[in-house]
């Protein structure tokens, strides 16, 4: 089940630690009916042809019981960008390093606080399991990890 803006606000505001999502900044404008849009933390180019680590303005924590999709823009899509690496495991937090790859015929810029990514956020049922691997509590661009 894709988690809705109403479920999203509840569980961003409760004090159950089992259902606490954290995004942080949270800005109202990047609220959608069935997603967050999360934002670009600095300006950079996209060149032609390449694939660019950009990291989310957000800070994300997800609940044991949340799993979070993330898709490219439907603006950037049209434009030849797509997007890479798009899962967030249950009890994953941190920042988010989002893969953009330009296919288009064009160098884009991207702006910090650009609206550039969706992250739509499952139910997982029966999740117990939290994410506990390299990539937690990443801050900023995080490469590849070896291995």
């Amino acid at each position: 089940m894709i988690l809705s803006a109403e479920v999203i606000i509840r569980r961003l505001t409760t004090e159950n630690p089992q259902e606490k999502l954290v995004i942080t900044p949270y800005g109202t404008e990047c609220q959608q009916p069935a997603s967050y849009d999360l934002r670009a933390a600095d300006a950079l180019l996209l060149p032609r042809v390449t694939c660019t680590l950009v990291p989310s303005l957000e800070w994300v924590e997800l609940p044991p019981d949340v799993a979070g999709t993330i898709r490219c823009r439907s603006s950037y899509g049209r434009r030849g960008v797509v997007m890479g690496a798009g899962f967030i495991d249950p009890g994953f937090r941190g920042q988010l390093t989002l893969c953009m790859t330009n296919l288009g015929h064009d160098e884009i810029l991207l702006q910090k606080n650009d609206r550039i990514a969706q992250m739509i956020l499952h139910e997982v049922r029966n999740g117990n399991q939290r994410y506990n691997g390299s990539y937690q509590d990443s801050r900023g661009v995080v490469e590849a990890k070896k291995g």
